[in-house]
This record gives structure tokens, sequence and C-alpha cells, in this order.
């Protein structure tokens, strides 16, 4: 895994050479500055509650954009062949290539530390629950990049993995938020629905540290990026 860290610098700066990444953080900071005039009213609890929550959607759209050509541009270019020998392995590709979009989605993060900063001006901001909060979306959005990346692995096509990867988050994410919102639920698909990623992510949101939602969205980050590793093994050998 020692080009990993290579590739992941050559991924993060390939960002910052085409529009993308520019307009993914110009609509990022806009829609978290509409979700921030929430939490700057008076009476509003000095947390970023509103932000935090509206991120995982914001997360939803953004992430396979920024993940579709992970992959898929490798594949559609015929530069992956080149990528993958020796003494580069496929783990190198796949978490080079998982950094560098991680790396990006801190970037996107940064600036609403601003946020954070007018609410220390402007009153007490509890800190507890901004930091769990900023460690819910990363986790989150570690999770989501895991999913692009295995789809951008499927496919030459960038749009269908865009496609793939948004199905997929919207499935695991908006599918059992909006179950959920249901008044009324049998034990089986309410105990489900607290198992999804909406539920777990809003726990930190709300300052609440579970070392079992941390687990889940390490194990499941890694499983994604497990089998992506196994699915360029096995295009490899094709």
């Amino acid at each position: 895994m020692s080009r990993a860290p290579v590739i992941a610098r050559r991924e993060f700066g390939s960002y910052f050479r085409s529009p993308i990444a520019f307009v993914a953080m110009a609509l990022f900071l806009v829609a978290s500055g509409i979700a921030f005039l929430n939490d700057f009213e008076p009476g509003q609890p000095a947390a970023l509650r509103s932000i935090f929550d509206w991120m995982i959607w914001f997360l939803v759209l953004i992430i396979p954009i920024l993940s579709m050509g992970l992959l898929a541009q490798e594949w559609a270019t015929g530069t992956m062949e080149t990528l993958i020998t020796a003494p580069i392995g496929e783990t190198d590709v796949v978490l080079g290539k998982f950094l560098g979009s991680l790396g990006l989605l801190v970037v996107l993060l940064a600036p609403t530390l601003l946020y954070v900063v007018m609410l220390r001006i402007y009153g007490h901001p509890d800190i507890g629950p901004i930091i769990s909060g900023y460690l819910g979306i990363i986790l989150v959005g570690s999770l989501f990049i895991s999913v692009g990346l295995f789809c951008s692995s499927l496919t030459r096509s960038q749009i269908v993995a865009a496609v793939a990867s948004a199905s997929i988050l919207v499935l695991v994410t908006i599918v059992p938020w909006y179950i959920g919102s249901k008044a009324a639920l049998p034990a089986f698909w309410r105990a489900a629905v607290d198992q999804a990623v909406f539920k777990r992510y809003t726990d930190f949101s709300k300052g609440v540290l579970d070392i079992g939602n941390i687990v889940f969205f390490l194990l499941t980050t890694g499983v994604f990026l497990f089998i992506t590793v196994k699915v360029l093994e096995s295009r490899r050998w094709k």
C-alpha cells in the first residue's frame, strides 16, 4: 500500500484541474449556508443541528458526481491496465482513489468552520455536538465515497456509475428515512429503520458518540472497499 498516498495526491489534485470540484464546492456552500440560517435564528441551539441534518442529503447528491469517474474514467481511457501493473496493486489503487476523494470532502467541509466561528462570536455553542457532527459526516461521507468507488469500478460509463451509486445511496438513506417517518410501523420495520444510515448518522448530530455506530460506518466502508479491490482483481485477468 506504499503507492496509495501517491495515487491519493494525484486524484486529489485532479479534482481542481476540472470545474467539478469548484461547482460541487459552490453548491455545497450555498446549500449549507441556507441551512445555517436556521441555526442562526434566535432561540435555536448553537450546535449546527440544521446543517448536520441536511448535510447527508447534500452528500447523497454530490458524492455520486464526485466519485463517478474515479475508476470508470480509467477503464474508458485505457489507463487502468497501466495503473494496476506492478509495483502498484489493486489495493493501492482503491485506497489511493478513496483517500483522494476523502480529502476533497474535508476541503468541502472546511469553509463550514466559519459557521462555528460565527456561533462563537454571537453565542455560546455546544462544542461537543459540533465535533461529533463533523465526525459523523466524515464517516457517512467515507461510506458514500466507498459506494461510489465500487459503482465506478463496474463500468466504463461515468453516467452509469453516478446513477448506480445515487440509487444505492437513496436506497440506504432516503428510503429508510421515509419509512421511518410513518407514524405506525411493525416492530420488524422499525428495528430495520433504526439500524439504517440516516438514524445512525443523526445520533452524531445530536452529540451522541455510540461505538456501535462508529464501527458500523467503518465496517461497511471497509466492505465496499474490499469488494472494489476484488472487482479490479477479477477484471484484471479478463
